[in-house]
């Protein structure tokens, strides 16, 4: 399973479909936002997947967490998303 990766202009809806689509065949999904408008357009996006989602009966929780990451040979920090079922 890969990371979804989300930037400050993806769109919220593909990025909720993403995620919807990732829980409904793995179970689990891992988002990753680096900087505050990827982070806001990831928060938004998990919402609508939960929205998504509750049509399915699945009821997600998000867990965020730290994580470093490598760019470009620099390291930096991003905030990872932990989306399972509850």
């Amino acid at each position: 399973m890969d990371t979804i990766k989300v930037s400050a202009t993806s769109r919220t809806s593909a990025v909720a479909g993403a995620i919807a689509g990732v829980i409904r065949e793995h179970k689990r999904a891992d988002v990753q936002a680096i900087g505050a408008g990827a982070v806001n357009q990831a928060v938004k996006a998990l919402a609508l997947a939960a929205t998504y989602l509750k049509g399915d009966n699945i009821i997600i929780a998000c867990i965020p967490e730290f994580v470093d990451v490598e760019i470009e040979d620099k390291v930096r920090t991003a905030i990872k998303f932990v989306v399972e079922p509850r």
